[in-house]
Formats: structure tokens, sequence, C-alpha cells
């Protein structure tokens, strides 16, 4: 798998027979009690050149993605996270 958050979902999207629909993403963010919220692959409606998009939380830079999943293997993990 590659090693950026937009490249790991793109892998999913597109190479690996669009498996996007199951992964798991936790991103950063000030409003959730713990910092971080989850967003369903199933959730995502688009992937931009800096930015997704998701039915449940709108646009979102990937630099904010923490951390994504398929099926409890982790995909990725930012750098200190």
């Amino acid at each position: 798998m590659p090693g950026t958050a937009r490249e790991v979902l793109n892998e999913l999207r597109w190479r690996e027979g669009d498996h996007l629909g199951e992964a798991t993403l936790w991103y950063r963010d000030r409003g959730a009690a713990s910092g971080l919220r989850v967003i369903p692959g199933a959730d995502i409606v688009d992937l931009e050149r800096r930015y997704f998009t998701s039915r449940t939380a709108g646009r979102l830079p990937y630099y904010k993605i923490e951390r994504i999943e398929r099926r409890g293997t982790v995909l990725f993990e930012r750098p200190g996270a």
C-alpha cells in the first residue's frame, strides 16, 4: 500500500476493485469530545486532489485523516498518532 492517506483511498477505490466502502477513517475534529470522528468509507462520495467529500462530514482535507483501516487491517496511520 502507498504512503499517504490520499494514495491509500485511491488505491482502495481504483486499484483494489472499489473496496473503499469497506474502509473506516478516523479524522481530526476539534468539535468531537475525543478530538477524532469516524467516517465509514461507504460515506465517501468524492476523492479530489486536496480534499475528500463525505455524505456525513462534508468536504475535508486529507491532512486531517489520522488512520485508515479495512477489515481490521491498518492501511494508513499518521506518524505520531
